[in-house]
């Protein structure tokens, strides 16, 4: 039985998204071509995203697949904050490839973000991050607006390695 801790579970891939929550989305190109778009998605599925930015990932399953559980954590030592989640929905389409993961107990937020690769008709690749999010800890309550652009710092980061990972391909 999963314990996610918000009711809208699906909603950055139904849109619209839930009121009462802050709004996360980002959107750039990383790459052009079918090769970029694959290395893109499989660096976004496998989690080697979120490694290649010095994030710590412990996952139930070495791809993003519902019901797949994911820590990632940040930071150094006791600074280290670990957040758990579980991935509640995947797209492995043919120009579509990612995952969205729901926030869990213990997170400091309350929410889900989605990380999707997708392969325009002009052979643009784009990255895009959409999230909804809002505080479940007293210390995520007491950061306030440190938290949204902290969220928008990491997708730029995100961004970073996903256009390294589809300019090697």
């Amino acid at each position: 039985m999963s314990t996610l801790t918000y009711p809208e579970v699906g909603a950055t891939r139904l849109r619209p998204l839930p009121e009462g929550y802050n709004h996360l989305h980002h959107r750039a190109p990383v790459g052009r071509g079918r090769a970029a778009f694959e290395a893109a998605g499989a660096a976004v599925t496998e989690w080697r995203m979120h490694r290649a930015t010095g994030a710590g990932v412990e996952a139930s399953a070495a791809r993003a697949a519902p019901g797949v559980t994911v820590k990632v954590s940040a930071g150094i030592r006791r600074l280290r904050a670990t957040v758990p989640c579980e991935v509640v929905w995947t797209a492995y389409e043919r120009d579509r490839t990612g995952f969205a993961y729901g926030t869990l107990a213990g997170h400091p937020e309350r929410g889900e973000e989605s990380f999707l690769v997708e392969l325009a008709d002009d052979g643009t690749v784009w990255f895009t991050v959409t999230a909804f999010s809002r505080p479940a800890g007293w210390y995520a309550r007491l950061a306030g607006p440190l938290v949204p652009m902290a969220q928008h710092w990491y997708a730029r980061r995100l961004t970073a390695v996903l256009r390294r990972t589809a300019s090697a391909a």
